[in-house]
């Protein structure tokens, strides 16, 4: 098999109709034609459904292209790293995440990596929505939750978990819950999305799962508000676990009922699957990877520790 039919194929794909691919690839319109016509005989099957206004995938060449379009990625990812190794990292990553793991986790990662590569700028535009990466010209995306973009490749560095904490000074004028009922009796801190504010739903590490509707004098769409807002003793908080090892430490923090916990989404980098990757991308992409790890392992380190500990007393 002609790997330059295979390649025009996949940018007769992507570019949506054989003049454009043409024009991309600087070719005759009709020396593409002949390319995806001969793929078809050696394959034995049709790839295409022409029509005078759109092309259409068969379920034959949606199949294909699926894994040839990655099968050529990770070639030009190997033909960029070879080519690339002797060579500095230079030049400017584009990176997209939400505000919360921007702040919190993403900030030293980038910090990091640009004190080892001081040549390499990277560009971070935080935000809440679902950034076409494409289209918008992004090479790497911090995503928490499901990625269905099936043009994506996503890999998975950990989970989120969020946990109840309050600040030592709001515990010393109101005290602890011992239970999810005595909870409902507090000042709770409650994130607020477009559609209201967050219901918690709890679950045990007993696998008991409890919906508690907080109820408190303060609720915002932003964890860095609401954690400062904890630190200032004005209620408890559902935190992600992430934002909070250094004030536990120094017990500026007290994890309120430890047995229940909300178990948050999956994390997963994702980048597009059929393109080429310049290697300061690779580079940057794999030690973030490695460090959102790290920082999902220390958060599930310290959660079994506590599960350890409570079931020790118990």
């Amino acid at each position: 098999m002609d790997l330059n039919h295979v390649s025009a194929f996949v940018r007769v794909v992507q570019d949506g109709s054989f003049t454009a691919a043409a024009r991309t690839l600087g070719l005759p319109k009709s020396s593409v034609s002949r390319s995806i016509a001969q793929l078809e005989q050696d394959l034995g099957v049709r790839l295409l459904h022409r029509t005078t206004r759109k092309l259409h995938l068969t379920d034959a060449g949606a199949t294909f292209h699926d894994r040839v379009s990655r099968a050529l990625a990770d070639i030009d990812e190997a033909t960029s790293a070879a080519s690339d190794l002797q060579r500095e990292l230079r030049g400017s990553i584009r990176l997209t995440a939400p505000l919360d793991l921007g702040v919190w986790a993403v900030a030293s990662i980038v910090a990091r990596f640009v004190r080892r590569h001081p040549t390499v700028n990277v560009e971070v535009r935080l935000s809440s929505r679902i950034v076409d990466l494409v289209a918008e010209g992004f090479d790497l995306a911090v995503r928490a939750g499901p990625v269905r973009d099936e043009s994506l490749i996503a890999r998975r560095t950990g989970a989120l978990e969020l946990g109840l904490y309050a600040s030592s000074r709001y515990v010393a004028r109101r005290g602890a819950p011992k239970t999810l009922e005595e909870l409902q009796d507090h000042d709770c801190i409650v994130l607020r999305t477009d559609t209201g504010t967050m219901a918690w739903a709890l679950s045990s590490t007993s696998g008991v799962e409890r919906t508690i509707e907080p109820r408190g004098a303060i609720s915002a769409d932003d964890i860095s508000f609401i954690k400062k807002a904890v630190l200032a003793g004005g209620g408890i908080a559902l935190l992600p676990t992430f934002v909070v090892p250094r004030e536990e430490e120094a017990g500026k923090l007290v994890r309120m009922l430890p047995d229940w916990r909300l178990a948050g989404s999956a994390l997963h980098v994702v980048y597009p699957s059929a393109r080429y990757v310049p290697q300061r991308v690779v580079a940057f992409r794999d030690y973030l990877i490695q460090e959102l790890a790290k920082i999902s392992s220390r958060c599930e380190a310290a959660s079994l520790t506590r599960d350890r500990s409570k079931a020790g007393r118990g």
